[in-house]
């Protein structure tokens, strides 16, 4: 059985404890797919048929297969579709790929954060790990933190103690969209709720820097970005 994951209703900020149902694969091994850490619900308001289905590997076989994507139905009345890895699911067009990444990528190598320009140091060799190698100061400078830019993507960081908001999280995005460019929210202190809600609705990558230097992804278009660049 997958292990349960603590999931927040964004209708009635509900809390659920929900583990996903394993289902047979051909081979008979059970299949249960895997959720996305730190990603929000999304209420289900019109049906299609690829948001109902998922791709999923069997960890037995190697087979490739369609699977239902989990829903939970809350108290409210809301129906929630639940983040899931989804084996075959391409690179989103909002985070495109640096021309310089090349994979394999060695594992990151981090700097411990001690200072406001430790954690901007740290999001530069992240940035560049990722395959973004230009990486300098941004000419614009956001309404708070510090912003760093290279070819096709904006970064911005966080270093206070203060959880970035919503405001942070759209001023970043229009300004992605301003620029033609891929975007990320790089924070020491994390998100306040609504800002999470809004990055997942607008695709925006968000990461937690830890005190050791590596930024942990805290939502789904964060996770695309890592596994898009390998």
């Amino acid at each position: 059985m997958a292990e349960p994951a603590h999931l927040r209703c964004p209708t009635c900020r509900r809390e659920h404890l929900y583990a996903p149902q394993a289902l047979p694969c051909a081979c008979g091994a059970p299949v249960a797919p895997p959720m996305v850490r730190g990603a929000a619900p999304v209420p289900v308001s019109e049906r299609t048929w690829d948001d109902d289905w998922v791709t999923l590997r069997c960890p037995m076989c190697g087979r490739h297969d369609r699977w239902p994507r989990p829903e939970l139905g809350c108290a409210c009345g809301s129906l929630l579709r639940l983040p899931v890895h989804d084996d075959q699911a391409p690179a989103p067009a909002h985070i495109p790929l640096p021309r310089t990444a090349a994979p394999p990528r060695p594992a990151f190598q981090p700097v411990a954060i001690r200072t406001a320009r430790d954690a901007v140091t740290a999001v530069a060799l992240y940035l560049r790990w990722l395959g973004y190698d230009d990486v300098r100061r941004a000419d614009q400078r956001p309404p708070s933190g510090i912003a760093l830019a290279a070819s096709g993507v904006i970064a911005q960081v966080e270093p206070s103690v203060r959880p970035a908001t919503l405001r942070d999280v759209e001023c970043l995005w229009l300004q992605s969209m301003t620029e033609s460019a891929a975007c990320a929210y790089f924070s020491l202190a994390g998100y306040a709720d609504e800002a999470g809600t809004r990055a997942n609705a607008l695709g925006v990558p968000l990461f937690v820097l830890d005190l050791a230097g590596v930024p942990q992804p805290v939502n789904s278009p964060a996770d695309e970005l890592i596994a898009g660049g390998t």
